[in-house]
């Protein structure tokens, strides 16, 4: 299993370990095809897309059943590690550009994620309900919830109340001030120690 997931996450099922261990060598298979992850980037694949991308599960943790769509996933962040840890929400990954999606869907079906379904998408066309949308410093939040409020649902099953989830980084005041009353912005080094995820963000606002 690999080491800085473990360190943070450490119930993980022996399958579990299995997927996240083989992430490794598809993404760099993938990457020489197509490049998802930066080049620079595919070395610290584990800390800057993997445990990035599961810094939402320190700030939600999906009852089984959630639906949770991913908005503008790229390669499949944050996305696939989410399905992984939450084998019992359904995840459907949307992206605009076909041949990132195309490497989203061969990892799934590479490690067996039954749970995820990466789809080439706008976010505009997708017409589904479901209790989250997460996405990884996608667009401005303004943006993105013009976009995405119409596929939030009103049925409530989580503790947390159904909305939007992101991860961010750098100085946010201006995109969040039109939600200032009800955004909550968690530090991501709260959760993680390394020196990285400064000034990274999980930023959530309810529906």
């Amino acid at each position: 299993m690999h080491t800085l997931i473990s360190k943070y996450f450490t119930e993980l099922t022996p399958q579990q370990c299995g997927q996240i261990e083989a992430l490794d060598a598809l993404y760099r298979d993938w990457n020489e095809k197509i490049n998802v992850i930066s080049r620079k980037d595919i070395d610290n694949l584990y800390e800057r897309h993997v445990l990035h991308s599961m810094a939402i599960a320190k700030v939600a943790r999906f009852r089984p059943g959630t639906q949770i769509l991913d908005f503008g996933t790229g390669g499949g962040f944050p996305g696939i590690p989410l399905a992984i840890l939450f084998p019992e929400c359904q995840f459907k990954l949307i992206d605009g550009t076909g041949k990132k999606i195309r490497v989203a869907q061969e990892v799934c079906q590479a490690i067996g994620l039954k749970n995820c379904h990466p789809t080439h998408l706008r976010g505009e066309d997708e017409k589904g309900l479901y209790d989250f949308v997460v996405s990884r410093a996608v667009m401005p939040l303004p943006d993105l919830v013009k976009i995405v409020q119409k596929n939030l649902s009103k049925k409530q099953q989580n503790a947390l109340p159904n909305g939007i989830l992101c991860l961010k980084g750098g100085d946010l005041q201006a995109e969040t001030r039109p939600f200032k009353h009800i955004v909550q912005t968690t530090d991501i080094s709260s959760f993680f120690d390394e020196e990285w995820f400064k000034e990274k963000y999980v930023i959530y606002l309810p529906r």
